[in-house]
């Protein structure tokens, strides 16, 4: 009797554990089904891609001129806004440059001043010669009737021949007086010429000068390199009192002024569903859960390995065919301070909706 129930017993309990694996296994058989399914209809209305990156502009700040830098004002991986101070190079070779172009500048005009003053005065001694002329000339006219009439009276014998001789000596004087008026005044004009020439090499003096006083003003303006944008500093390679040259970069800064994108390598035969303009769904690896948008802003017009250092030539060696990736820029919505949490590098997954026809 006892055999009997065992047996019952061990055959209940065979037929509960085989009804409990049947609907377990029927669960999994549903969810295995409903998750085929939405994966195929996923991928049916999607287009998607683990192989793309967040990326932004990451420029570097370059020195203009040379010299020993005096005071480093960032910190690595600060944040900074447009126009902060970040190094100042020692400006004390520029600025005594600067303070001799300006006085050659001010030397150029004061010899302006001079030549203006020189230019008046010779105009006026212009007019002087010009009263003078008229007074010789009236003089000699006076003296030419007075030698025609005694020279008449000559003739007639009613004046000697020593009367004639010293009316012909003061009509010479007056010739002369009036020819040295003359002279003079051509001279006082030919110094106005002159000075007005001078003046004008003195204007184009003045201009040099005046570019090399800007020219000064910008290279001392150039110790003190700012930030163009607001960003955030990268890694600090440089110390007060390093010399720096010319040319030479000093720091990177990650632009936020200019906004983010990703960069999502689809194969050759997933662009075919794109366009330009399409929106798309962007998750980050790094917060699991948060879905951004974006839209495509333009598709490469090569192949990435198309691009590389040595490009793959088929025609060389073996061929193996190999889906190709073509890079996909897609402009990531939303403001720099909503953006701001994403970094440059970080690995993104990227959803695009097929365009079906």
């Amino acid at each position: 009797m006892s055999k009997t129930n065992t047996n019952t017993t061990t055959n209940r309990t065979d037929r509960i554990i085989s009804r409990v694996t049947t609907i377990v296994a029927s669960i999994v058989v549903i969810c295995l089904a409903v998750w085929g399914v939405r994966t195929l209809l996923h991928q049916w209305k999607f287009e998607e891609t683990n192989d793309a990156q967040v990326d932004e502009y990451i420029n570097p700040i370059v020195a203009k001129v040379t010299g020993y830098i005096q005071e480093i004002r960032y910190e690595e991986n600060q944040e900074v806004k447009k126009g902060d101070t970040l190094i100042i190079i020692d400006n004390s070779e520029y600025a005594a440059q600067q303070l001799e172009s300006e006085a050659s500048l001010q030397n150029a005009r004061a010899q302006v001043s001079v030549l203006e003053s020189g230019i008046r005065t010779s105009a006026q001694t212009a007019k002087v010669y010009q009263s003078q002329i008229a007074a010789a000339k009236a003089k000699l006219v006076h003296q030419e009737q007075e030698y025609q009439r005694y020279k008449s009276l000559y003739d007639v014998e009613s004046a000697t021949k020593q009367q004639l001789e010293r009316m012909e000596a003061a009509l010479a004087v007056a010739r002369s007086d009036y020819n040295a008026a003359i002279e003079a005044y051509d001279v006082a004009l030919a110094k106005i010429k002159d000075a007005q020439v001078q003046q004008g090499a003195l204007e184009a003096t003045i201009k040099g000068r005046e570019a090399a006083v800007r020219k000064n003003d910008l290279t001392v303006s150039y110790t003190i390199i700012t930030a163009p944008y607001d960003g955030k500093m990268g890694r600090r390679t440089v110390q007060p009192g390093q010399l720096v040259l010319a040319g030479q970069t000093l720091a990177f800064i990650v632009d936020w002024q200019s906004g983010k994108w990703v960069v999502a390598n689809f194969k050759e035969t997933q662009i075919r569903h794109m366009f330009i303009g399409e929106t798309t769904q962007i998750t980050i690896d790094a917060f699991p859960g948060v879905t951004f948008t974006g839209k495509i802003e333009s598709l490469s017009g090569a192949t990435g390995s198309r691009f590389s250092l040595l490009p793959p030539d088929n025609a060389t060696g073996n061929f193996v065919k190999i889906a190709q990736r073509i890079p996909v820029r897609i402009r990531l919505n939303g403001t720099p301070s909503s953006l701001k949490m994403l970094s440059a590098g970080m690995s993104a997954n990227v959803s695009v909706a097929k365009a079906h026809k």
